[in-house]
């Protein structure tokens, strides 16, 4: 069973940065899509990127384009996204998730097609 663990979140100001991590565990594919959500109190979860397990294809938000950065690390066997240039609308839980519904590349940003999700984690952007 495939179990996914996000951390790194926290507090910071406006123009800020953050790096999250998510640990996969009990990962037993050749390639698959993971992703990174994130919701926002009274709002829809949102698509924020997007990556497959082997690192040959990438796929962002517009409102996050050119200031975050999604990569992953087969050795530590782990996803991470870098963001910068934080705003106060980036103000969020962030989730990690896994799309099991399909093998390989996926480019999908809907949440509803992945099958596997972290716990979240907190960030907060003052302005």
């Amino acid at each position: 069973e495939v179990q996914l663990q996000a951390s790194g979140g926290g507090y910071v100001q406006t123009g800020g940065s953050l790096r999250l991590s998510c640990v996969v565990s009990g990962f037993n594919f050749d390639d698959v899509t993971f992703g990174w959500f994130r919701q926002a109190p009274g709002k829809e979860r949102e698509f924020v990127a997007a990556i497959n397990w082997i690192g040959t294809s990438k796929f962002y938000a517009d409102s996050v384009k050119g200031r975050f950065a999604i990569s992953r690390d087969n050795v530590g066997n782990s996803l991470h996204l870098q963001m910068n240039s934080l705003e106060p609308e980036d103000t969020a839980v962030y989730y990690c998730a896994l799309d099991g519904r399909h093998m390989g590349w996926s480019r999908n940003d809907r949440a509803e097609v992945y099958t596997t999700w972290g716990q979240g984690t907190q960030v907060t952007v003052s302005s």
